[in-house]
């Protein structure tokens, strides 16, 4: 199968072509970020990511597939993100392929932006069901079991802010711009991790929720009792917010591991995805976890990590060769759960 997907969930406007065939491969995978248009705010702005996605849309759509190297009509279908996120970009992406869906009289599925990023290892690494899944992104941070196509158990999620909501509302605090993850793992390299006290909240108890927002408070109480003066003080405290952070996950992680042996002891791997599974030191500390719980860890190339069009496509992929496609219309959902089932979703 050869399949086109759409990316404008968020402030990314991607564009990719992937096929199953001999092995899942991307053909072409093209994504063109927002940065510019949103770093003065600190954060997206949904109006004017929704203006700038209408108005890229199409390039990068004509321009996928040109390196692919296919035409609309040898596509087996077309993809697009329905959700969850910003409603304005859903509806440019989504309106997109509907309409290319149409006139070439193509299959067309609505993606869950969630499920695309849940299999993206299936893409990378060929991954087996069932698995084990922290979703760590800049709007949702969970924990769940992928036993199969439509078939998710959330185990946790924050009860607050998400881990990248966390890093970016952080960095914004710290001065150093937008998208926070990326500055403070920057700006955390030279830092000693154990100069200021930081608290992990959640850590020991049961379950596998998350929670954040404590940790935005102590560093807001942080800075206004010690100040970072130089860089090396900035290092520092950004480099105890990052093993603030990735400890944290890693402790919610654990318990959920622990759930996955005994539930799904023929399950073998940990999987971490979504833009905050592109973190070094979080990969590090997940590698030794899945080590020390005899299970295999996959993270997609750092590119697959944070929102793109491959992923889309290769959602859509594998929901098309199961015979499940939508209907044109088929909504856009700016909150759509991961374990609940599109409405409009039918066996061909």
């Amino acid at each position: 199968m050869i399949v086109l997907g759409i990316e404008t969930s968020c402030d990314e406007t991607a564009a990719a072509v992937v096929c199953d065939t001999p092995q899942p491969h991307i053909r072409a995978n093209l994504i063109r970020a927002q940065l510019p248009e949103h770093q003065a705010y600190g954060g997206v702005v949904p109006e004017i990511a929704a203006r700038a996605h209408l108005d890229h849309i199409e390039e990068l759509i004509r321009r996928a597939l040109d390196q692919a190297g296919v035409g609309v009509d040898q596509l087996d279908g077309i993809a697009a993100a329905a959700g969850p996120g910003l409603i304005g970009g859903l509806i440019v992406g989504t309106m997109a392929a509907k309409g290319m869906a149409w006139a070439a009289q193509k299959p067309f599925a609505a993606v869950n932006h969630l499920e695309a990023h849940a299999l993206t290892a299936r893409l990378s690494d060929s991954v087996a069901f069932p698995y084990l899944l922290l979703l760590v992104s800049g709007g949702h941070s969970q924990l769940v079991v992928c036993a199969g196509i439509g078939k998710y158990r959330v185990l946790g999620a924050s009860r607050d802010d998400a881990a990248g909501e966390a890093f970016d509302k952080i960095a914004k605090l710290l001065g150093l711009g937008y998208p926070g993850g990326p500055a403070i793992a920057e700006a955390a390299h030279s830092g000693d991790p154990k100069r200021f006290s930081l608290p992990r909240p959640l850590k020991g108890r049961a379950g596998c929720d998350f929670s954040f927002s404590g940790l935005k408070t102590a560093v807001r109480q942080t800075i206004a009792e010690c100040p970072p003066r130089t860089d090396q003080d900035l290092a520092d405290l950004a480099a105890a917010i990052e093993l603030a952070i990735c400890d944290s996950l890693v402790d919610r992680t654990t318990n959920a591991v622990a759930w996955f042996h005994r539930h799904y002891p023929q399950g073998s791997t940990l999987v971490a995805a979504g833009g905050v599974a592109a973190n070094q030191r979080l990969r590090a500390e997940l590698s030794a976890l899945a080590s020390a719980a005899d299970l295999d860890f996959i993270a997609p190339p750092p590119e697959l990590c944070t929102d793109n069009g491959a992923m889309v496509a290769w959602a859509g992929l594998e929901r098309l060769r199961l015979g499940l496609t939508d209907t044109f219309d088929a909504p856009v959902r700016p909150r759509w759960p991961l374990d609940g089932s599109s409405p409009t979703a039918t066996a061909a």
